[in-house]
């Protein structure tokens, strides 16, 4: 495949969601700002869980606080199995076979942060539902904005409206960071930790700096 796959990770409320926009702003600059790499067909912006029509369905399950009826783990695990299935095969594989580059917001090392670190789910067990759900689909750049539990809670505080997830205790999104952290260990050689301390236009630079390093060094392993 010739386009590039770069996810945004991080624990919720650490703005991810905001930079990923920033990020495909910048690489939508009329001159490309990374010299080393030829410019994408296009820029793809998609998520997980609810790319895909399927995933609106699941997303709406997965998300939205249930009074009645708390959700299994493993149930949780396998619908975000599902939706990620759905995307891989509908929109991730067809957008990079064009030369397309897909900015995800979330991908596999959610799945493997939140359900495993963070539910306490067999690791061994997401791995393998992970290379089921991707049919081997690996990210070529991940931005892990990592930022510190109380700053997140605040932001979502401030935020108002939380989602199912977001609900969670702040043991659970502890776990979760520590997750991200084991994962940037893991897979140092995709993974980029982005310091998510600042304003946004400090945090952009971070990433735009973090992305024309990457794209050297890839360029490096190619030539």
């Amino acid at each position: 495949m010739t386009g590039q796959l770069i996810v945004f990770e991080g624990i919720d409320g650490c703005g991810k969601t905001t930079q990923l926009r920033r990020l495909e702003q910048w690489l939508s600059q009329p001159t490309w700002p990374l010299e080393l790499l030829p410019p994408p067909s296009r820029i793809w912006v998609t998520k997980e869980p609810g790319a895909t029509q399927l995933g609106t369905a699941l997303r709406q399950l997965l998300l939205t606080p249930n009074e009645f009826e708390a959700m299994d783990p493993t149930a949780e695990l396998l619908l975000y199995a599902a939706d990620r299935a759905q995307h891989v095969a509908r929109q991730l594989r067809p957008e990079l076979e064009a030369g397309g580059w897909v900015l995800c917001d979330r991908y596999e090392d959610s799945t493997w942060a939140y359900q495993g670190l963070g539910r306490g789910l067999d690791l061994t067990l997401i791995d393998q539902l992970n290379g089921i759900a991707t049919g081997g689909l690996q990210a070529d750049l991940t931005l892990w904005l990592d930022l510190d539990l109380e700053q997140t809670r605040q932001r979502l505080c401030d935020r108002g409206a939380v989602d199912r997830m977001e609900q969670a205790d702040a043991a659970f999104h502890q776990r979760v960071r520590q997750g991200f952290r084991e994962l940037a260990e893991r897979h140092g050689d995709r993974t980029l930790r982005i310091d998510a301390d600042g304003d946004e236009d400090t945090v952009a630079e971070r990433i735009q700096q973090a992305v024309s390093t990457w794209a050297r060094r890839s360029k490096m392993h190619s030539a």
